[in-house]
């Protein structure tokens, strides 16, 4: 449902009807509530604070993105340089890196994610 630009799956944007109807819309198209008939357009969020958004979420996974893969080089190279026997902790260097450091990762993405700015749309 969502479209994809740069390679990055754009959000939907969830409507909420005033009729209680909810849909999850993409940004610039229109949505008709099949309850009501009113006709929402998410073209009124305004674009740069849409795609300022999109590309704030690419940086944030392209971080961890780029953190993994530095700390995967270095421990891969120690255990080439010091001793090939360090693989055998590549498990424990995974799991430390999932308890650790990606449930930090997630609660800063939901913290920051309730702080997204909330658009009143009005129907057309």
């Amino acid at each position: 449902m969502s479209r994809s630009i740069g390679g990055v799956q754009q959000p939907p944007i969830t409507i909420s009807c005033d009729c209680g109807e909810m849909k999850h819309v993409p940004f610039g198209e229109r949505w008709t509530c099949e309850g009501c008939g009113k006709t929402w357009n998410t073209a009124q969020i305004p674009a740069e604070q849409y795609f300022g958004l999109v590309n704030e979420q690419r940086r944030a996974r392209l971080f961890v993105i780029g953190a993994a893969l530095a700390v995967f080089a270095v421990f891969g190279l120690l255990a080439v340089v010091v001793a090939e026997s360090l693989f055998v902790l590549a498990p424990v260097v995974v799991a430390g890196w999932l308890i650790a450091f990606m449930p930090f990762w997630h609660r800063r993405m939901r913290r920051r994610a309730r702080e997204l700015p909330k658009w009143q749309l009005h129907p057309e």
